[in-house]
């Protein structure tokens, strides 16, 4: 069997976060390996416990002492192979535009179903982020107003394979079916992803989305 997902569940309110923690626990790749009652007491075990660090970490946003969006700020910066998913009872395009801004790879909603819940983290866990097509949509409506975007994108700054990459990454397709489509091995996959965070200066999948968005490399028409 695969290595487990390694996950923190971090909400003040204790009845919810341990219905996801029960929830999550019966699923045989997921290992919940703590809980957090807000961003404060979640970075003291990140700093305490750097050995049993989590792939991926469920942030409710609005909690006390130290938010969700704080949190996420300061984790993006000090752990930046941590992937946060945003949860939270808000959907407007604003929080859904800062928290991606921020750092977090996918966003969902509290009344998501438990089906939902599991999808994200599988796909964030298999591709590196998980974005539905209403969020795509938010990023491509320019909210993310504090990333400056080039006014001309350069053709020659990408490869034709970097961008064939790209534009399947944004597809949210796996490293496997991404060499499967354009026939190349997933070590060389790999490699394009590499540059291509390089080259775009992104810390990680979800910030090539956007900047990807951003620069009309691709288009969504939701």
């Amino acid at each position: 069997m695969k290595n487990k997902i390694k996950i923190i569940i971090v909400d003040d309110e204790i009845l919810f976060r341990k219905g996801i923690s029960f929830l999550l626990a019966r699923e045989e790749n997921i290992d919940i390996i703590f809980e957090a009652s807000d961003g404060e007491e979640l970075i003291a075990y990140l700093q305490t416990n750097k050995n049993k660090h989590p792939d991926i970490i469920i942030m409710d946003l609005k909690m006390p002492k130290v938010n969700g969006v704080e949190a996420t700020k300061i984790i993006h910066i000090q752990f930046p192979n941590i992937k946060i998913i945003a949860l939270t009872s808000y959907n407007s395009k604003s929080f859904v535009a800062n928290m991606i801004d921020v750092g977090a790879v996918s966003y969902l909603i509290k009344n998501a179903t438990p089906l939902e819940l599991l999808t994200t983290i599988n796909e964030v866990a298999a591709k590196g982020f998980y974005y539905t097509d209403y969020v795509m949509k938010i990023i491509q409506d320019n909210v993310l107003t504090t990333k400056k975007v080039k006014s001309m994108f350069d053709n020659s700054f990408l490869t034709a394979r970097e961008l064939e990459v790209l534009k399947l990454i944004c597809s949210q397709k796996s490293t496997v079916e991404i060499g499967e489509e354009l026939y190349i091995s997933p070590r060389t996959v790999e490699g394009h992803r590499n540059n291509l965070l390089l080259k775009t200066e992104s810390r990680n999948m979800a910030g090539l989305v956007v900047y990807a968005v951003q620069n009309e490399i691709i288009n969504f028409d939701v």
